[in-house]
C-alpha cells in the first residue's frame, strides 16, 4: 500500500517536498514546533538567558565583598542572591545550554534528520522553562531559595526555613530535572539507533561518544537528587522525619543523596565540553585526533570513577578513616582519564600546524585554566589539605576553575565554531579577540584572589567579613576582575550581534572539516539531508564538500518523501546496519499542554492546594496517551523501499524499535531512584541517631502476601497478553485488575496497617516505599486499559504489538520492585528488633 516511484526529483524540488513535510508554520504555530533545529536553539538561547541573570546575581556578591563590612545587602538578600547564582549557573544553564548544543547537533553529526523523540524533546524544553521560570519569579517576589544551591539540612527544614523558599528550590529544580531525564533518553536512543547507514560504534563521530556517556551519567546520577528533593519536600509538607534526628532521621542522607548526583554532574557539565575540544582541535590541528579509542576508554573510566567520588565532598563529616582512605584515592585516580584527553589534545596539535583563530584561542584559554582547577582538585583530594581548606574561598576558586574553566571557554570556542553552521555567516574577528583576552584576564584576577583568600581562611558563603581580617584587598582585586570579565562577556554578546547583523555569508564547510554537519546548507535546512548518508569512514575523517552534493540531489537513504511522512532509518546498534524506518510524529501542541499540565502538579504542590494535585496527575497521564496516535498504523505494512534498491520494515512491526530501547532506559531511571531510595531507608538504620523507635511497627504476612501474588498475577497477564496479541484484551483485563488489587493493598498497607508515618523515620521509610509501589502499580493499571483500547482501535496485530511488548516491560518492572517493596516492612522490621538487643 506504501509502496511507491523511488525516483529521484530534482535537488529544488527535493528540497521543497521536504521543507513542506518537515517545516514548522510561522505564527503562533511556532509553538507546536518539535523540530530539533528549533527546540536545540530554543534551548541554547533561553539558557543564556539564564546566564545573564545568574551573571548579573554574580556582580552583586562580588560588590557585596569588594569592601569589609559591606551594607549594600543585608544576609537574607545576600543568602537569596548566592543561592540563586549557583542554582541558575548549575541547573539552569550549564547542563541545559549543551543539551541545546547536542539537540541542535547530534542528528546533524549522525547524519539523520532529527532525534528519536522529537515530542520529548518539546516537552523537555517546556518543563525547562517553565520550571526554571518558577525559580526567577520567586526571586522578583523576594521569596527566592536562601539555604544554598546545596540545600543542606537542618537550615533547609522548617525549623531554620519556614517559608515557601526551601519548597521553591525542591519543586522548581525536581521540575527542570524531568527535561534532564528526557534529554539523557533522547540522546541514548538517537545515538545508538539513528546513525547513518554504516556508522558502526567505532565510527561514531567523538562528539556523539562523549554526549552517550553524559546521557547515561544524567540517567543514573539524577533519580537520587530526585528521590531527596521529594523526600526532603515530604518532611518539609507532611513532617515525614528522613532528616529530623530527633524521629530517627539524619540531615547527612541528604549530602549523599545530593552528592550522588553532584559529584558527577562536575562531570556532566565538563564532558561534553571536552566532546566540543574534541571535535574541533583536530580541525584547526590539521591533523585527526589522536587516541580516538583510549579518549573513548578514558570517558567511560571517567564516568565510572565519577559516581564513586560523592564522599569527596564529605570528609569534614566524620566519615571513617577507611573510608576517608578510597575515597581520596579515587578522587585522585580520576585525574588519569583526564591526564589522557589533554595528551590526546597535545598530541593532535603536535601532529599538526595549528591555526590560532578565535576557537583555538578559547580552546587554549581552556587548556591553561582547567589544568589549575586539575591540580587544586587533587589538592582537595588530599584528606589533609581538604580539612585545612573545606568550605573556604579556595574550594570556590577550585570550583569555578573547573566548571568556567572547564565549560566557559570550551562553550565559546563551541559558538565561535558553530555559530557559521547556524547562522550561515562567520564572525567579525577583530572584537572577537578582544573580548577573548578581556575574560582571560578578567577571569583569573577574579578566581585566582579567591585562592589567596581561602588560604588565609575566609570561609565562604559569609556576607560580611571584619575589616582587621587582611581579606579587603584581596576582595577587592577580585571583584574588579569580575567586572573587566562583565565587559568581556559583554564584548562576545556583542560580537554576537554583529555576526548575525553583518557577518560574511560563506560557502559550505568554512572551516575545511570532516564532520558530516557541514554536508548540507547553512543554515540547515528543517530536515537536515535531503537522503541521508552511507558512510564506510570514521565520522571525522569524511569529506563534506563532495558528500553534500551527493546527498542534495537525493542519492542517499530516504531521499523521496513518502505521504508526506517524516522518516529516519534505523541500524543495528553496534555495526550500523540498516535495520528499519523510524517514523516521526508531527508538530503539536501537547507537548505545551502537557507541560503546562506538569507545571500546574508542582504549583499544587507549591500552594499546598492538595486537591488540585491528583486532577492535574490524572490530566498528565491523559495528554501523554494523546502523543501516539499519529504514527500508529490499522494495518500490517511490509517492507519499505529505502532507496539504493534496499526495504526495510517501518518501526512498529520490529522486535526493538525506539520505543522499545527508552522504556527500557526509563525504567534504568526509574531503578535508579528505587534503589537510591531503598538505600536512604538502610543509611538511616546504620547511622542515624535515635534508632530503633520505641515502638516497632508490625505488619501481618496477609496484605503483603495479597500484594505479592496480584503483582505476580499482574507481570504474567500482561506477558500472556503481548504473546496473543491482538486476542489479548481478557489478559490485559487481568493485569488491570491485578494491578488494582496490588495498588490497593499497598496503599492500605500504607494509610492504615501502619503507625504514624510522622511519629519515626522507619515508619516513614516503610510508608514511602509502599506508596511508591502502589503508585507504580496504578500506572499499570493505565497502561493495561491504554492496551485495550489501542486493540479495539486497531492499532494492534500480531506484527504490531509493540504497545503490549512496552505494558510487558513494565509489568515485569513493576512485579520486581514491588515484591520488594511487600517484603521491605518485614526486613526493616527484623533489622530494627537487632538494635534494640
Amino acid at each position: 500500500m506504501i509502496e511507491e516511484d523511488m525516483k529521484h526529483p530534482s535537488p529544488i524540488a527535493l528540497h521543497k517536498a521536504l521543507e513542506r513535510v518537515w517545516g514548522t508554520p510561522p505564527g503562533l504555530a511556532r509553538l507546536a514546533a518539535v523540530n530539533h533545529n528549533i527546540i536545540g536553539k530554543r534551548f541554547m538561547l533561553t539558557a543564556l538567558s539564564f546566564f545573564a541573570i545568574g551573571g548579573l546575581l554574580a556582580m552583586l556578591i562580588r560588590t557585596q565583598l569588594a569592601s569589609s563590612e559591606s551594607a549594600f545587602m543585608d544576609a537574607e538578600q545576600y543568602a537569596q542572591i548566592f543561592t540563586m547564582h549557583g542554582s541558575i549557573m548549575m541547573f539552569l544553564f550549564a547542563i541545559p545550554f549543551f543539551e541545546g548544543v547536542a539537540i541542535y547537533l547530534l542528528p546533524k553529526l549522525l547524519g539523520t534528520r532529527d532525534l528519536a523523540f522529537p515530542r520529548l524533546t518539546a516537552y523537555g524544553y517546556w518543563c525547562y522553562l517553565f520550571g526554571g521560570s518558577m525559580l526567577i519569579a520567586a526571586l522578583i517576589g523576594g521569596v527566592a531559595p536562601n539555604s544554598g544551591w546545596f540545600m543542606y539540612p537542618p537550615l533547609s527544614s522548617n525549623s531554620y526555613s519556614p517559608g515557601i523558599n526551601a519548597d521553591v528550590w525542591l519543586l522548581a529544580i525536581t521540575f527542570v530535572e524531568i527535561s534532564a531525564l528526557a534529554a539523557a533518553i533522547e540522546i541514548m536512543v538517537t545515538v545508538l539507533k539513528l546513525r547513518a547507514a554504516g556508522m558502526s560504534l567505532d565510527k561514531m563521530p567523538i562528539f556523539a561518544w562523549y554526549m552517550l556517556v553524559v546521557a547515561t551519567m544524567m540517567l543514573v546520577g539524577f533519580p537520587p537528587l530526585i528521590v531527596g528533593s521529594v523526600l526532603l519536600e515530604l518532611e518539609r509538607a507532611f513532617h515525614l522525619p528522613f532528616f529530623d534526628p530527633s524521629r530517627g532521621g539524619d540531615p547527612l542522607l541528604w549530602q549523599h543523596l545530593f552528592w550522588l548526583f553532584g559529584h558527577p554532574e562536575v562531570y556532566i557539565i565538563f564532558l561534553p565540553a571536552a566532546g566540543a575540544i574534541s571535535t574541533i582541535l583536530p580541525v584547526f590541528a590539521g591533523a585527526p585526533l589522536a587516541g580516538y579509542r583510549l579518549i573513548v576508554a578514558a570517558l567511560v573510566a571517567m564516568a565510572f570513577l565519577s559516581f564513586g567520588l560523592w564522599v569527596h565532598h564529605m570528609y569534614a563529616v566524620g566519615i571513617p578513616h577507611v573510608a576517608l582512605s578510597f575515597f581520596s584515592a579515587a578522587s585522585a585516580l580520576v585525574a588519569v582519564p583526564t591526564g589522557i584527553q589533554i595528551f590526546a589534545w597535545l598530541a593532535t596539535l603536535s601532529q599538526g600546524r595549528p591555526r590560532f583563530s578565535v576557537p583555538m584561542l578559547h580552546i587554549l584559554g581552556f587548556l591553561f585554566t582547567f589544568v589549575i582547577g586539575g591540580l587544586t582538585g587533587v589538592m582537595l583530594a588530599i584528606v589533609p589539605f581538604d580539612w585545612q581548606a573545606h568550605d573556604t574561598h579556595f574550594v570556590v576558586a577550585h570550583l569555578h576553575y573547573v566548571l568556567v574553566g572547564g565549560f566557559v571557554f570550551p562553550m565559546l570556542a563551541a559558538a565561535y565554531y558553530w555559530l557559521p553552521h547556524l547562522s550561515g555567516r562567520q564572525p567579525v574577528q577583530h572584537l572577537s579577540q578582544a573580548a577573548f583576552w578581556m575574560l582571560f584576564i578578567g577571569f583569573h584576577v577574579t578566581f585566582f584572589m579567591m585562592h589567596l583568600t581561602g588560604l588565609r581562611g575566609m570561609p565562604r558563603r559569609i556576607f560580611e567579613y571584619p575589616i582587621e581580617s587582611g581579606w579587603e584587598t584581596l576582595n577587592f582585586i577580585s571583584s574588579m576582575g569580575s567586572f573587566v570579565m562583565t565587559m568581556g562577556f559583554a564584548l562576545v554578546a556583542l560580537d554576537f550581534i554583529l555576526l548575525f547583523r553583518f557577518g560574511r555569508r560563506h560557502r559550505r564547510n568554512p572551516w575545511r572539516a570532516g564532520t558530516l554537519e557541514w554536508a548540507m546548507a547553512t543554515p540547515p535546512p528543517s530536515y537536515n539531508f535531503a537522503s541521508l548518508p552511507s558512510i564506510e569512514r570514521r565520522a571525522d575523517l569524511l569529506d563534506p564538500d563532495q558528500l553534500g552534493s551527493q546527498l542534495a540531489s537525493g542519492k542517499g537513504y530516504l531521499g523521496v518523501p513518502r505521504h508526506a511522512r517524516m522518516e529516519l532509518l534505523a541500524v543495528e546498534m553496534l555495526s550500523g546496519t540498516p535495520e528499519h524506518v523510524v517514523r516521526l510524529p508531527n508538530q503539536t501542541f501537547l507537548p505545551l499542554w502537557t507541560a503546562a499540565a506538569t507545571g500546574c502538579f508542582f504549583l499544587s504542590l507549591l500552594f499546598k492546594f492538595y486537591w488540585l494535585t491528583p486532577i492535574t496527575f490524572a490530566s498528565i497521564i491523559l495528554l501523554f496517551l494523546l502523543w501516539s496516535g499519529d504514527t500508529a498504523e490499522k494495518t500490517d505494512v511490509g517492507s519499505l523501499p529505502v532507496g539504493r534498491g534496499r526495504k526495510l520494515p517501518p518501526h512498529m512491526e520490529t522486535a526493538r524499535p525506539p520505543s522499545w530501547w527508552a522504556m527500557i532506559f526509563a525504567l534504568a531511571a526509574d531503578a535508579t531512584a528505587y534503589i537510591s531510595l531503598l538505600f536512604g531507608c538502610l543509611f538511616l538504620w546504620v547511622s542515624a541517631p535515635n534508632w530503633p523507635p520505641q515502638k516497632i511497627p508490625h505488619v501481618e504476612l496477609a496484605g503483603p502476601a495479597i500484594a505479592a501474588i496480584a503483582l505476580l498475577v499482574a507481570a504474567w497477564a500482561g506477558r500472556s497478553a503481548a504473546a496473543r496479541s491482538p486476542h489479548a484484551i481478557g489478559w490485559l483485563a487481568l493485569t488491570g485488575f491485578a494491578h488494582l488489587v496490588a495498588a490497593a493493598t499497598l496503599l492500605w498497607l500504607a494509610m492504615a496497617a501502619l503507625p504514624d508515618p510522622r511519629s519515626h523515620a522507619l515508619v516513614s521509610s516503610v510508608f514511602v516505599v509502599l506508596t511508591y509501589a502502589a503508585l507504580r502499580s496504578g500506572l499499570g493499571i493505565v497502561i493495561s486499559g491504554y492496551g485495550i483500547w489501542r486493540i479495539r482501535s486497531g492499532y494492534v496485530s500480531q506484527r504490531r504489538n509493540v504497545d503490549l511488548r512496552l505494558g510487558r516491560l513494565w509489568h515485569d518492572f513493576s512485579a520486581v520492585t514491588g515484591l520488594a517493596a511487600a517484603g521491605f516492612p518485614f526486613v526493616m522490621t527484623i533489622l530494627a528488633s537487632e538494635l534494640s538487643r
